[in-house]
């Protein structure tokens, strides 16, 4: 009989350890971050890009798998998706560690995965710098880590290929030139209906993805409306990947 109950009580753990909390973890600064733990396994923190994509998407695309084999920590970052935004409109990098930091200490997580994808991989880097121990292994989804690079030497030239117009590189970059010379060639791509094309390798893809950003109803977007005015994101972190020390995964599109 005991070993009876016994084994019922690991059975109902083990089921509640895998089903969705769904949590507001508050910041020392204010901040409601919207947090959901799903899976059982390693613990697992996704660091969405965009800026201000949010974590839902990975959710709804990949999260029966992932949640097989890891814990995963779906975190919408400050000023993004369903997380609130700071009163200060404190944005830097600085205090986006800390926030996944909150987060960790929040849960009882002693030690985690992370998972970058596109932006994501500037803010697992620093993270990383300034927190080793804590990081087992990381794991890069398409990650940028050198911004300039990432719009300048990419982004502007294959969209303006996609358009089929021409396009000016500034000498100085700057978050206004920036994206004075995106809105022109994404304007070109509107026009000529190729935007999908950036990222995707059918509008199909493209139709999906976008279905996921109406699964939520009053997204934040005050992330993604400062996130290049920022300095602290245009830091090279490609001259930092020397240090790394832990297993790190990458994914990559064959054409990207």
């Amino acid at each position: 009989m005991r070993r009876i109950t016994l084994l019922l009580f690991l059975l109902i753990s083990i089921s509640i350890q895998g089903q969705a909390q769904e949590r507001e973890i508050l910041t020392s600064d204010g901040v409601k971050l919207y947090v959901k733990v799903k899976g059982t396994g390693t613990p697992y923190l996704y660091l969405h890009g965009g800026p201000g994509s949010g974590s839902h998407w990975l959710e709804k695309f990949f999260g029966d798998y992932l949640e097989q084999h890891f814990q995963m920590i779906y975190l919408d970052q400050r000023g993004v998706c369903r997380s609130s935004s700071p009163k200060d409109n404190n944005y830097s990098l600085e205090r986006m560690i800390l926030d996944f930091e909150e987060v960790r200490e929040a849960l009882g997580i002693g030690e985690w995965l992370t998972l970058g994808h596109s932006f994501g991989g500037i803010l697992q880097m620093a993270y990383f710098e300034k927190h080793p121990q804590k990081i087992k292994g990381m794991v890069m989804i398409n990650c940028t880590l050198n911004m300039t690079e990432s719009f300048y030497g990419s982004w502007i030239p294959k969209a303006a290929d996609f358009a089929g117009v021409s396009y000016t590189l500034p000498v100085t970059v700057s978050s206004d030139s920036l994206l004075n010379e995106m809105m022109k060639v994404g304007k070109a791509m509107d026009e000529d209906g190729v935007r999908w094309k950036m990222a995707y390798s059918s509008q199909k893809n493209d139709s999906i993805m976008n279905s996921s950003y109406r699964d939520i109803a009053n997204w934040n977007n005050d992330f993604s409306a400062v996130a290049l005015d920022v300095k602290d994101y245009w830091t090279d972190y490609t001259a930092k990947t020397p240090k790394v020390r832990v297993p790190v995964l990458f994914f990559y599109g064959y054409t990207d």
